[in-house]
């Protein structure tokens, strides 16, 4: 028998920061009504900002403690306060008995397993929640990771994947409710190893802005590459992201080397020197405007620890077709190896832990980080094989995909353009389509 379909035509968001008010703009240009709440109706407001000026008749904004059981008029109840265990559960509490039935509860945390979220919560509750994670900005990017807990129900599922998808125009995601779900794990890890794995390439003589360009559109990643990643993100959220995955992440997991900064970052996150948020304080880079109106950009370079003008990335011949660069050799080659091919290596090693397939992987990297191909797409743009044989010239582990994917006789983990992807267990599955 067919599960009755849920349907979401309003939204109540908890927390008017950066991602709820986000959540907010994107819900009533999709035509819902909106209710926007926070700690104060200034707080609150915050929401309405975000909104387009013909959406906003759509929002209505007010405060916790005056307006919480107005919630009960919505059918999505959407919590997107501080990243906080104990909060979010004390919020939970005051919702389940003024939500009405039939109604949906997300948290749009970031990191916190839902497992933990939904400790002691009351039966009709745990069936009814689930991780609605999206990226930020949310008016502009596409992911949308769906997480849900043992108990969530199916038609709660369904509301949310249609809705995220044909309402909000998402890409809606299938993780897991472990650490960082899928696109976080992944992205993250290749940004904490990153600080940590280019060292010795600028003791090599490598710049800054030589490791950002090797890490940028050769591999297929945006031109912000390394540093000017994190600079976008906030050494503040890096360092959050750090401890979560230091308090969460598997024992053996080789993402818990680095789950804390090197020395000159550290020393950076407790000057306050954050990134594009420092403004003048600045991050890893800066750009500063000087008395004649014009602008100066400057590095923070990690070997002097002082501020230098910016220089133009200064590379050796780079091979043109995406991800080439991680056979080349020379310092380039063997950057991209390490921090590229280590990333790769280890979304390969994360299945069936965070997804059941490649596929959910490459879209929630495609979708979250910009990549222009997932790693398993990037892997077969170069030829998994290849990357096989390198590591096992190395000496080192395959992954447990790439075992599979040699074990199948297959030569990539997608075929028929795209239409059929390698499952875990060794056999070829129609792709879901977006």
């Amino acid at each position: 028998m067919e599960t009755s379909q849920r349907q979401i035509r309003s939204v109540a968001v908890l927390g008017c920061g950066t991602m709820g008010s986000g959540i907010a703009a994107v819900s009533a240009a999709a035509g819902c009504r909106v209710l926007a709440l926070d700690l104060t109706t200034e707080e609150a407001e915050r929401a309405l900002q975000a909104v387009r000026e013909e959406d906003r008749h759509l929002v209505k904004v007010g405060t916790f403690d005056a307006d919480l059981e107005q919630i009960a008029g919505y059918d999505w109840i959407c919590e997107a306060i501080i990243e906080d265990l104990e909060t979010k559960r004390e919020l939970f509490a005051k919702v389940e008995p003024l939500r009405r039935e039939g109604s949906v509860v997300s948290s749009n945390t970031s990191g916190i397993p839902l497992r933990d979220l939904s400790q002691g919560m009351p039966d009709r509750l745990r069936q009814d929640v689930a991780i609605t994670h999206f990226f930020n900005p949310v008016q502009v990017m596409k992911l949308f990771e769906l997480v849900p807990g043992e108990e969530t129900t199916a038609d709660v599922l369904g509301a949310f994947t249609s809705f995220g998808a044909k309402e909000l125009g998402k890409g809606v995601v299938k993780a897991k409710d472990t650490v960082n779900f899928i696109g976080n794990r992944i992205g993250c890890f290749l940004m904490l190893s990153g600080l940590h794995l280019a060292k010795p390439f600028l003791l090599e003589g490598m710049t800054q802005e030589s490791i950002d360009a090797v890490l940028g559109k050769p591999v297929g990643l945006p031109p912000t590459g390394l540093y000017g990643l994190i600079d976008l993100i906030g050494l503040d959220i890096m360092d959050l992201v750090g401890k979560n995955l230091d308090a969460n992440l598997p024992e053996g997991d080789i993402g818990r080397a680095y789950t804390s900064f090197p020395e000159v970052e550290q020393r950076m996150l407790e000057r306050g020197q954050l990134g594009r948020k420092s403004r003048a304080a600045g991050g890893f880079g800066r750009v500063q405007k000087l008395e004649n109106g014009s602008k100066k950009k400057e590095t923070f370079d990690l070997l002097e620890e002082e501020w230098r003008n910016a220089l133009v990335p200064a590379l050796g011949p780079i091979p043109d077709h995406v991800g080439e660069i991680l056979f080349a050799d020379g310092l380039e080659g063997e950057l991209a190896w390490q921090i590229i091919g280590g990333t790769l290596r280890y979304a390969a090693d994360l299945i069936p832990e965070i997804s059941d397939d490649v596929v959910n992987i490459d879209r929630a990297i495609r979708w979250g980080f910009a990549w222009i191909k997932g790693p398993f797409e990037l892997m077969d743009a170069v030829g998994p094989l290849r990357i096989i044989n390198k590591i096992e010239a190395e000496g080192g582990e395959v992954p447990a995909m790439l075992r599979v994917l040699r074990d199948a006789g297959a030569a990539s983990f997608y075929r028929i353009d795209g239409t059929e992807f390698l499952g875990l267990d060794g056999q070829w599955h129609l792709t879901e389509k977006v």
